[in-house]
């Protein structure tokens, strides 16, 4: 697969490892004749290492296809988390470091979740756009103090802190974009 062809979420086969591009940067220099570089930030599968890249429009790595499966949260085995494939029960156990940051956004019966796999082997996992926490912790709501609506932090069920809207209180369920890691909305 060509450099231009590349995008997020793209993965591919560099010096016998395999990575996932999470960001991509193109930069095209000025004047006539120059060529367009394309500089990759990606993250090794598994692993999550990271490798920055720079290539030009026209170089090549090879594509990997990794597999999905649609899976919904079960339980936590230790540290591990483990999913259950919607189809036909299997298991797959994730440890810490492939679930990452996403901890923080999985709760009990969490659905609409996809196991990348490499050769049947989980290497990644894929959440939902938005998940529906609870807020167990924020300042109440000032009145009267501004005429603005300010954010403010707002610890949430699964122990993670993310601004919230002045008028949300505790107790109160909301949307989660799980890319951004912001409020999307009362749920």
């Amino acid at each position: 697969m060509k450099a231009y062809d590349m995008k997020r979420g793209t993965v591919v086969e560099h010096d016998g490892r395999i990575w996932q591009i999470k960001d991509v940067e193109r930069s095209a220099p000025t004047g006539r004749g120059g060529n367009t570089t394309y500089r990759f930030s990606m993250y090794s599968v598994p692993g999550n290492t990271k490798l920055d890249l720079s290539l030009r429009a026209d170089d090549e790595l090879p594509e990997v296809e990794l597999s999905r499966r649609a899976v919904t949260f079960s339980y936590m085995d230790g540290e591990a988390f483990v999913f259950l494939d919607v189809e036909d029960f299997t298991p797959y156990t994730l440890d810490p470091d492939l679930v990452g940051d996403n901890a923080g956004y999985i709760t009990e019966g969490l659905e609409e979740c996809f196991v990348r796999l490499l050769d049947e082997s989980p290497v990644g996992l894929q959440l939902p756009p938005n998940v529906i926490l609870q807020v167990v912790e924020t300042a109440p709501e000032l009145r009267g103090a501004t005429a603005t609506k300010r954010p403010k932090p707002a610890k949430l069920n699964t122990g993670i802190e993310i601004m919230v809207p002045e008028y949300i209180v505790n107790g109160e369920k909301i949307q989660v974009n799980t890319t951004t890691g912001e409020f999307a909305g009362r749920a």
